[in-house]
């Protein structure tokens, strides 16, 4: 009955094998690392305030609003603090920046970090979510590799893991072959699908694997955005949005750093993409919706798959009630 329930919404959930560890707890801070999609101004900073560009782009973030970590920090009722955020707009999973050759990827961000913190806060909660500029190399010519860029991301578990860190979360990909950046050309789209799959697939069995062998006390926190993704788009007025498919704010380039400074004459609540990449602050909220509710979540029998869809449901009922007040 599951399987028929999850196959008629058009959810893609990725099977956990193993239960979330994680149980409702007191985290006195968030370290964060990634890309444009946890930035919240970085990069902003490194250009001296050129990118993004603000207006329309909100505070140097990369969307008209705070981002889901800024959400997830309020959720758990902590200030969030730019000082602990190692995300950086244009990282891939390894050294490259596909926006500027000079600003680090991933792994200069868990580098800097383990460097100065030789032993972390135990009490933290860590957030690794990276892997779209990956693909999005693909229009610089670059052959994506999903195994390389699930073990970079294993890598920078492990780092953190290594120098005391206990919480980490790491985050899917959500489907990049729904994305206004393939320009709705059906060849890139499905290879986009492709890659997707792949990722996610990939990195499943890499944290089942990881939590196999390492310390018990290290909690891995899957968080299937790629989940929450696919409600959205298969049923946008359940989040109360009109459009799933084009962006708010025009053409973005296929670089993060040329990006639109035109007028917004959208409405962007009614849309799930900012940009041709980046979602609407109302999505962010809604993953840090979906962050929080993992978190708070008690380790049970059952799979984390089923947690999700139970997670995503609550999400959903938040969200009906927000749009109609």
């Amino acid at each position: 009955m599951m399987q028929k329930q999850i196959l008629a919404t058009g959810i893609f959930i990725l099977p956990l094998v193993f239960p979330l560890k994680v149980s409702a707890k007191n985290f006195d801070n968030i370290y964060v690392f990634g890309d444009s999609f946890s930035d919240t101004s970085n990069v902003f900073n490194a250009t001296n305030g050129a990118i993004p560009p603000n207006p329309p782009y909100f505070n140097g973030r990369f969307s008209n609003g705070p981002v889901w970590v800024e959400y997830l920090a309020s959720d758990l009722g902590l200030t969030f603090n730019p000082k602990t955020n190692f995300a950086f707009g244009g990282a891939t999973t390894g050294f490259q920046n596909i926006g500027l050759a000079s600003l680090p990827g991933l792994q200069q961000q868990i580098n800097s970090f383990t460097a100065a913190n030789q032993f972390a806060n135990s009490n933290a909660l860590y957030i690794i979510w990276a892997g779209i500029n990956d693909y999005i190399n693909y229009f610089f010519g670059t052959t994506p590799n999903p195994t390389q860029a699930v073990t970079n991301i294993s890598a920078a578990l492990e780092s953190l893991a290594g120098v005391g860190a206990r919480d980490i979360m790491v985050v899917n990909l959500p489907n990049l072959e729904k994305f206004p950046i393939t320009g709705k050309n059906s060849q890139i789209s499905s290879l986009f699908s492709t890659f997707t799959s792949a990722h996610n697939s990939s990195l499943t069995t890499n944290l089942n694997f990881l939590n196999q062998q390492l310390s018990p006390d290290i909690n891995i926190i899957p968080l299937d955005v790629n989940s929450l993704f696919s409600r959205v788009i298969a049923d946008p007025a359940e989040f109360g949005l009109t459009n799933v498919i084009d962006s708010c704010v025009g053409n973005l380039s296929v670089t993060p750093i040329n990006i639109s400074t035109q007028p917004v004459t959208c409405t962007p609540d009614q849309f799930l993409f900012w940009d041709q990449i980046h979602p609407t602050t109302k999505i962010h909220k809604l993953i840090g919706e979906l962050a929080f509710s993992t978190l708070k979540s008690v380790s049970a029998p059952e799979s984390s798959s089923v947690l999700g869809l139970l997670l995503l449901g609550a999400v959903s009922k938040v969200s009906r009630l927000r749009s109609k007040n």
